[in-house]
């Protein structure tokens, strides 16, 4: 079973920028899929981004189309999540999930289909 540790998280004002970041531990994402997954204090969890190891395919929730992106780095084992243009509704816990296989795209959307969860890091944008 891998270990997937988040860093990155922190306090910013709204129109800044974060980049997480994610590693794992005991296996390498190597043809898997990553993605990001965020809640909120008494919201649902939300899906964020994810990205396909193999072909490098990105996968994005509405509300970060076009702010935030995903990337991924083949030598260090890593996953990205650059965010800019942050505003207070991205306020929330962010969590890195990843799965050992592929997925079919409809189901990258699901938290339900990653089998591996970090503990999550929090983003906090100030207004």
């Amino acid at each position: 079973q891998v270990q997937l540790v988040e860093s990155g998280g922190g306090l910013v004002q709204a129109g800044g920028s974060l980049r997480l970041s994610c590693g794992a531990s005991g296996r390498t994402f190597s043809g898997g899929a990553v993605g990001w997954f965020r809640q909120a204090p008494g919201k649902e969890r939300e899906f964020v981004a994810a990205i396909n190891w193999s072909d490098g395919s990105t996968y994005y929730g509405d509300s970060v189309k076009g702010r935030f992106t995903i990337s991924r780095d083949n030598a260090k084992n890593t996953v990205a999540l650059q965010m800019n243009s942050l505003e207070p509704e991205d306020t929330a816990i962010y969590y890195c999930a990843a799965t050992p296989r592929g997925l079919p795209y409809y189901r990258y959307y699901t938290g339900n289909n990653y089998s591996d969860w970090g503990q999550g890091t929090q983003v906090t944008v100030s207004s």
